[in-house]
């Protein structure tokens, strides 16, 4: 059975254990703390980041988007009869999603409102470009799952989690990622590639006193004119 190594509330673990859920590859999980990394995983993990993966035969894999390939390669694809350029294509609108996991990051952390605006409209680039490319099917590729989908499943979710609790909207006026968001938490994955107290965790962090948006915005944050770049958080 794989072993996975994990930060509860890293974006870059849960792209990978959706990808397990989606393709029912059984696994196992534990969890450490980031603040204090135990020597055994700094041994086996040449970044000192998560995720780690741990393969059947032994094999420690690192980097969240080496991990993707292997399960890719080495598992049934959850879309057959791809071209190579389908599958290119699928790439890069993957690695569109996860090198704007850090701008949700820092976002999230934001301490003031000029800071969570000009964050915001950062990674509302990247939203307004899957906005153009979705065409209001169920998901990224049509009505099949695909690994662009898992990709973008961690950004979705936690700007569904701080709309749920806070009321600031990061997705705003971009109808077919709102539709494509909600198409996605159906899919259970949401909750079956998390921890139990994943939600509780991440609250804790990204809305405690410290955010701005832990702290209401300072009143409202419906109002809010919308417009961690670090491993601190993942």
């Amino acid at each position: 059975m794989l072993k996975v190594v994990s930060f509860k509330i890293c974006p870059f673990v849960q792209r990978v254990t959706a990808l397990m859920e989606a393709k029912n590859i059984p696994y196992e999980i534990e969890f450490i703390s980031l603040a204090d990394k135990p020597q055994w995983f700094l041994d086996i993990s040449p970044n000192g980041q998560v995720p780690v993966v741990t393969t059947e035969s032994g094999t420690t894999l690192f980097e969240s988007d080496a991990i993707i390939e292997y399960l890719e390669e080495a598992y049934p694809p959850l879309q057959n009869g791809l071209s190579p350029e389908q599958k290119a294509l699928n790439r890069a609108w993957s690695y569109l999603a996860s090198k704007n996991y850090l701008v949700q990051c820092s976002a999230q952390r934001s301490a003031d409102a000029k800071t969570l605006a000009e964050r915001t409209a950062k990674l509302g680039e990247a939203f307004d470009k899957v906005e153009k490319q979705l065409t209001g099917s169920l998901y990224f590729n049509g009505n099949e799952l695909s690994g662009v989908d898992i990709a973008w499943l961690p950004l979705l979710d936690r700007a569904h989690i701080i709309e749920e609790s806070t009321g600031y909207d990061f997705i705003g006026a971009r109808p077919k990622v709102k539709a494509w968001q909600q198409h996605l938490r159906t899919t259970g994955l949401s909750e079956k590639s998390v921890a139990a107290d994943f939600e509780t965790a991440f609250k804790d962090f990204y809305l405690s006193d410290k955010t701005y948006l832990g702290r209401g915005c300072d009143t409202d944050c419906s109002g809010f004119d919308k417009a961690c770049a670090t491993d601190a958080c993942c």
